[in-house]
């Protein structure tokens, strides 16, 4: 994109770009120079430099400690909330300068962009100006390198800037939404309300009304306690799902008063939701209220008492740096969402440590009312607003746990979409598990006991968080105290190093040393130290019987205190004292809340501990675990899953609601036989309702047979790590990029990444990595989506949710048949499920969800190419019925993409395979 006016002086610095076709310097003198990998890390190191994500540079120098003046880090300040792509591409798009169009011109954009920058700040109509003079002050005595380039630039207002705390607006209570009333919709209402939405003059397509029409039935009245109204939809790409169900949706919540939750699995549908729920939901309603409210799990905010104490020093270094740049967005935020929000995903990644993290509320430690920002919290808010909404977008994980313990049980979600619907079984299979670990445990004892010795941050004990009930009530206090002593069995730090050399502290810690030493002596996988191991809680030794008898014991010993904690604040709330109010009933209400979640928790530990030693449950599946990475250990841990997790599900989720939809483009699985609905209907949770769900499938309109083909590369002999790398740099090459590349084992992705980058960039065609770049993945994803020429590889996240529709995505690789891992839960759940049958099943999903990335829109096209001869025909009826599958070699496959589409006949999917 070209500037209107004309441009921005440079900024009087250096500039440094490295990518893996070179390094680029330009000095202030005018002119740019490739240099050495040594040159660049001694400009960088001899004085400011401007570069652009300073991390991703040090990585490609190899150089860890580079810093500089990171062009992001300004922008993050001057434009908090705003959008940027971290590429040189996106920087000049973000502030209107022409895209380089090589590497050596990136440097001089560099500079013109530092100045675009300074210009923005002497601009008067500067929007973003409230708060940064004050900013910049504090980042000055901080050393942020930024800082005295930009003061002399921002003018000290006229009078004192509000901080903050002072500006975000508080939340209103409001009162409890009556609820919903029973209606019929009638089908012309839905068809009339999807007519409307998908706007004047639209595509009629009649799979899509059929869909909504079928969707419209789960909002009939219940007709019996306990058994919903539930619908399995299969709605192929292309359909267009989400206006098919918020037309119905939104009929319904009129007619009746009430809300539906949409749940998603990925944070791309909930933006894409959002965008869309604005053609049925104006964008406030007329008493100011948002009809439409996307709710995140409270580790997704910030938290306004953790970015206090970071701001008041809690916060050291380049950590307090970041604090601040969080401030500044914190107040141009339009919800406080970090985590997929408006913050951008790359600043946190711009200080390594986990800054983001330790500024949301991670722990569950909340003090509720007793904050003194409890009426400005973003989470709070988002609460409330969901309570009033007619939509509430959310996530699997969050619904889940807000239908198992709401803080309000009249508030729990009654109408309920699951969009993702192939996920839900992945997400209670998370979400009602067990798992005794060491880091869990010394979670729990940090929300116990509070901070211990030198360690610093905002973090409070239940005495600190609790002392004037304890002031007040004896019993109470007696059984803090209790809870407090009990805690102080719970590991503490260091106890991995203690673990690690048999030298265990305390109950908890004996019993993690003996799970440990039994999973390495049982160890036959032969694994080397990057991955971890594991072993059936099968056949265990006497000591890790004995040592879990007695961390059973010290468990029950902190349960029970909390207890009866949680009976005193009952007592308190019911007989109020005088000096009680409002807001201290308010922090008792979390505080019972936060108590039970612990409680079940312990319970929960204490239930997987004894039954160590006994008869195996039959509805579970229990291991021990030494979770590794990179050559180290990070967890001791024992495990506990359901072996079926949809029956918890049903129970808690399904059981209470009044009518359930499940959609996805891939929910039934793709078998040539005619019980594809089985699976679908199993993994819902209806047969432990015996609910009988309606079942719906919309194909999708896409022309599969004109435009995608699936090459099966047959010359790439498996283990073969040249060839492989090899064949994903010729394809990158013929494709000219807009390669998505998906890989089952991070070590073959890191090692493919390091033999074909800097080829390729040489050619003008970069390649991103997951793992391997310091980026988030989000982020990945917006810098391939916004480069066609750019292709990016990685893992499963890759695999699902990523929406690139257009010409920045025309061939999917990948290096291998997705083989499930043969891990324990698996190989119980399979011995269970049919054998081969379970596993065929699980790789033809994973094979329709990644082929479901190439073909996003009617003009989409492109190739879907496997690189592995060992591809079973019984796997191809996952591709959509009439997609031409070939036997090809590397060179064939070569020239069929070079060919294009259309080159010549071919067998369909499902049929024979030309050889």
């Amino acid at each position: 994109m070209t500037s209107p006016g004309p441009l921005p002086d440079p900024l009087n610095l250096p500039a440094l770009h490295a990518s893996y076709g070179g390094h680029w310097l330009r000095g202030n003198a005018g002119s740019t120079q490739a240099v050495s990998k040594g040159d660049a890390i001694m400009a960088a190191a001899d004085t400011p430099v401007l570069m652009l994500n300073a991390p991703l540079v040090a990585t490609r120098l190899g150089y860890p400690d580079l810093s500089g003046l990171d062009l992001l880090e300004a922008f993050a300040f001057i434009h908090p909330a705003r959008f940027c792509v971290p590429t040189p591409r996106g920087l000049a798009e973000a502030l209107g300068l022409p895209v380089p169009e090589t590497d050596a011109d990136v440097p001089e954009m560099l500079q013109r962009a530092g100045g675009a920058l300074i210009a923005a700040c002497r601009d008067p109509a500067w929007p973003e100006r409230e708060g940064a003079w004050s900013a910049v002050q504090s980042l000055e005595r901080l050393r942020w390198p930024w800082a005295q380039v930009l003061r002399p630039h921002i003018a000290k207002p006229d009078r004192a800037e509000r901080w903050l705390f002072a500006r975000l607006p508080e939340w209103d209570e409001a009162g409890e939404r009556p609820s919903p009333r029973q209606v019929e919709m009638p089908a012309e209402a839905v068809k009339a309300q999807l007519a409307r939405l998908t706007g004047e003059g639209a595509e009629s397509r009649e799979g899509q009304r059929a869909y909504a029409q079928d969707v419209a039935r789960i909002f009939a009245p219940r007709s019996a306690p306990g058994r919903p109204h539930l619908a399995l939809a299969q709605a192929g790409t292309g359909i267009g799902k989400t206006l098919g169900y918020l037309a119905p949706a939104s009929v319904w919540s009129s007619l009746s008063g009430g809300t539906v939750w949409v749940s998603t699995f990925t944070k791309n549908l909930q933006r894409q939701l959002r965008a869309e729920a604005r053609r049925a939901w104006p964008a406030k309603r007329a008493d100011g209220t948002p009809p439409v409210v996307v709710r995140k799990g409270r580790e997704n905010y910030l938290c306004l008492l953790n970015l206090e104490d970071a701001l008041q020093g809690g916060f050291a270094g380049r950590p307090a740096v970041l604090a601040q740049l969080v401030a500044r967005w914190g107040a141009y935020t339009a919800n406080g969402d970090m985590i997929g929000g408006d913050l951008p995903g790359w600043l946190g990644t711009l200080f390594r440590k986990r800054g983001i993290a330790a500024l949301t509320d991670q722990r569950g430690e909340c003090i509720y009312a007793g904050c003194p920002h409890y009426r400005k919290c973003f989470i709070e808010r988002a609460a409330r607003d969901s309570a009033q909404a007619d939509l509430v977008i959310a996530n699997h994980a969050l619904v889940m746990v807000n239908a198992a313990r709401a803080r309000d049980p009249n508030q729990r979600p009654t109408r309920l979409i699951f969009d993702e619907g192939h996920h839900v079984f992945d997400a209670a299979d998370s979400t009602f598990a067990a798992t005794l670990s060491g880091q869990e445990t010394i979670e729990l004892r940090r929300w116990i006991i509070g901070p211990e010795k030198e360690s610093r941050g905002r973090r409070r004990g239940l005495a600190a968080r609790l002392a004037d009930i304890a002031s007040y009530d004896e019993p109470g206090a007696e059984a803090i105290a209790a809870a407090c002593k009990a805690g102080l069995m719970l590991p503490s730090e260091g106890w991995l190093q203690r673990v690690g050399e048999n030298q265990p502290f305390g109950p908890v810690e004996a019993l993690l040393s003996a799970v440990r030493s039994a999973t390495y002596a049982r160890d036959e996988s032969g694994q080397e130290a990057g991955y971890s191991i594991e072993t059936e809680a099968a056949g265990l030794p006497g000591d890790v019987i004995e040592a879990a008898g007695a961390a059973s014991e010290a468990l029950a010993s902190i349960r029970v205190p909390l207890i009866r904690l949680g009976g005193r604040l009952e007592a308190i709330l019911a007989d109020p004292p005088d000096w009680l109010d409002a807001q201290g009933r308010a922090r008792i209400e979390g505080a019972r809340f936060a108590l039970t979640w612990r409680i079940e928790l312990i319970g929960a530990w204490e239930a997987l501990l004894d039954r160590l030693g006994g008869p195996v449950d039959p509805e579970f599946v229990d291991w021990l675990a030494v979770d590794r990475s990179d050559a180290r250990e990070f967890d001791v841990a024992i495990h506990r899953r359901w072996l079926d997790p949809m029956k918890p599900f049903a129970r808690v989720v399904l059981e209470p609601a009044h009518g359930v939809l499940m959609t996805s483009a891939t929910l039934t699985d793709r078998t040539r036989d005619d019980d594809k609905w089985v699976s679908a209907v199993a993994r819902s949770g209806a047969p432990h309702l015996d609910v009988a769900p309606l079942l719906s499938e919309a194909a999708s309109p896409f022309d599969y047979a004109a435009r995608a083909e699936v090459l099966i590369v047959t010359d790439i002999a498996k283990g073969d790590l040249p060839a492989l790398a090899g064949a994903y740099a010729r394809i990158i090459e013929a494709s000219g990029g807009g390669v998505l590349g998906l890989f089952t084992a991070i070590r073959r992705l890191r090692s493919v990444h390091g033999r074909i980058a800097d080829r390729l960039a040489r050619a003008g065609l970069p390649v991103y990595a997951q793992h391997v770049d310091p980026i988030d993945t989000g982020t990945l994803v917006d810098i391939f989506r916004d480069d066609p020429r750019a292709s990016l590889i990685g893992t499963d996240a890759l695999r699902d949710g990523v929406d690139v529709p257009g010409e920045s995505l025309r061939c999917v690789v990948l290096e291998q048949v997705p083989w499930p891992r043969p891990d324990i839960l698996h190989k119980a759940r399979r011995a269970a499920g049919g054998g081969s049958v379970y596993d065929d099943r699980i790789i033809r999903a994973r094979l329709a969800q990644a082929f479901g990335r190439l073909i996003r829109s009617k003009d989409d096209k492109g190739h879907f190419i496997v690189l592995s001869p060992a591809f079973p025909s019984r796997l191809l009826s996952a591709f959509p019925d009439g997609t031409p599958v070939l036997r090809v070699t590397l060179d064939e496959a070569l020239q069929r993409l070079a060919d294009g589409l259309g080159a010549s006949a071919r067998e369909p999917a499902g049929g024979a395979l030309q050889p």
